[in-house]
């Protein structure tokens, strides 16, 4: 029932604000907040009642819905999709609190927001394959309005583009899951049992296309070069708060569904086909970071070091997937250290995006070479923007380290040769988050940035709670790792 709460309260909210009118711009923000704080209540309370030593799925709830063709509400969480999951709710209840013109329409604005909030949480939490395709899909609805809307330069055509792209691949990972579901003596959308049985084992070539297609839809939304296309525009055009959810919860999506898809129900063909994804992983950590070097434009800059940061991420799944090595923790390791990237990038990078929503509130302007000498003049803003910025290339201490480390070390007893080449996307990651910080807080304060003024109250705060967590996680990962760990072990232990 914890988790059944923690889905649909934010709904509850989305349709008080979406049908009740005359909320003044306080009123709705606050009615979101409440939403998506008892949300993020319900999971941790979940979180507190985990047991590591227990089954890999608990807190379920099941009702049968559509027997005939084995379609039910069924809802449950292992370490990897509770980490995730609050993780994202906390980033959620940061987005509504964060300062955004919302242009008249509070309401709506804020509607969307705990609407998207229940939508993702739902895929992380469904334990339901059918399911899982119908929150996926509708995320990309709360996103497109968002954009669309709310957001600056040409948001509906960076808003038209995110969803056709996505829902291509949607569509496509619809296709994997007929294929998985038609593959069952007796069909039926439930996860627990696709783990259980690997339908798909020593199937050949129909193996091979229900995985790529799987794996296709699922590299749009992360996004894997080359499908990354549609991104960095979403993000430049979107408010800062809606990149923040966009960049920390919906690109985890395709990460979180490449762990509980192909990598939970299709072991053996993702042993088969592990190096050529870990292979497109290094392509996307070192072209991300490059290209983020070579851009001018602050949210465009940190657009694609999602892309880079993302490239951990699956680098760590598809070393967990191999069968190179007998030894089970190492690619335990790299399954932790993924999800570990998908919470510290979801902090990270979120704060990050809200920040620049800070500077885009302030200027109008993104551009990196208008601006310089800040770091007297928002002592605060520099602050929070080092601390995310190191975080963001790896500085130990802080969350990025925890995540890096674990992957790293995973990939270098599998495959040495792509880790080696993947420090280098370190090097430069870290190359451009100091020309970023050199570029906007020191050197001479431009004459038109005499007036910028400091963070407000409600947006220090905001930050500082991220960058607390930042930092925790940094310090003392045990937490984390405990409550990831045990169900990585038994994901990795069963192959």
């Amino acid at each position: 029932m914890i988790l059944t709460l923690a889905l649909v309260i934010p709904w509850l909210g989305a349709l008080a604000l979406a049908l009740l009118p005359g909320w003044t711009q306080s009123q709705a923000r606050w009615v979101a907040v409440g939403s998506a704080g008892l949300s993020l209540l319900a999971l941790v309370f979940a979180w507190t009642g985990f047991n590591p030593a227990g089954p890999l799925f608990q807190h379920i709830d099941e009702v049968r819905w559509v027997p005939s063709l084995g379609v039910a509400y069924r809802v449950g969480a292992d370490g990897i999709a509770l980490a995730v999951a609050t993780m994202s709710a906390v980033l959620f209840v940061a987005a509504i609190l964060y300062p955004v013109d919302t242009r008249g329409q509070p309401r709506q604005y804020y509607a969307w927001l705990v609407f998207l909030q229940g939508a993702s949480l739902g895929v992380f939490l469904t334990l339901d394959l059918l399911l899982f395709y119908v929150f996926f899909d509708l995320t990309l609805v709360g996103m497109f309005f968002l954009i669309g809307r709310w957001g600056h330069g040409e948001a509906q055509t960076a808003a038209l583009k995110f969803f056709l792209y996505t829902f291509a691949g949607s569509l496509l990972m619809l296709l994997g899951i007929i294929g998985l579901y038609l593959s069952l003596e007796t069909p039926t959308f439930d996860m627990r049992v696709l783990i259980a049985e690997q339908p798909l084992a020593g199937t050949g070539a129909y193996a091979g296309l229900v995985f790529l297609a799987l794996m296709l839809g699922l590299a749009i939304k992360t996004p894997l070069v080359p499908l990354h296309t549609w991104l960095p525009q979403a993000h430049v055009d979107a408010p800062g708060p809606a990149s923040a959810v966009l960049a920390g919860v919906l690109l985890k999506l395709g990460t979180f569904g490449m762990i509980r898809l192909p990598f939970a129900m299709m072991a053996e063909t993702f042993a088969r086909y592990a190096l050529p994804v870990a292979i497109i992983a290094l392509v996307a950590i070192l072209y991300g970071a490059l290209v983020a070097l070579g851009q001018s434009n602050l949210k465009r800059r940190i657009a694609y070091t999602s892309i880079n940061h993302m490239g951990y991420t699956v680098l760590g799944i598809a070393v967990a997937a191999a069968l190179v090595t007998d030894n089970p923790m190492v690619r335990q390791l790299a399954l932790t250290g993924a999800t570990v990237e998908m919470v510290a990038h979801g902090l990270i990078t979120g704060a990050l995006f809200l920040i620049s929503g800070s500077f885009w509130q302030r200027t109008g302007d993104y551009a990196l070479d208008n601006y310089g000498g800040l770091a007297y003049q928002a002592p605060l803003l520099t602050g929070f923007t080092v601390l995310a910025s190191f975080a963001s290339l790896g500085m130990p201490g802080l969350a990025g380290f925890v995540a890096e480390f674990q992957i790293f070390t995973g990939t270098f007893a599998v495959y040495p040769w792509l880790a080696v080449l993947g420090v280098v996307g370190i090097l430069i990651t870290a190359a451009l988050f100091l020309d970023m910080l050199r570029r906007l807080f020191f050197g001479h304060l431009p004459t038109h940035l005499g007036q910028f003024s400091e963070l407000s109250r409600t947006e220090w705060s905001v930050l500082g709670g991220l960058s607390l967590g930042i930092v925790i996680i940094g310090v003392y990962p045990r937490f984390l790792l405990t409550l990831i760990d045990a169900s990585s072990a038994i994901l990795v232990g069963g192959r």
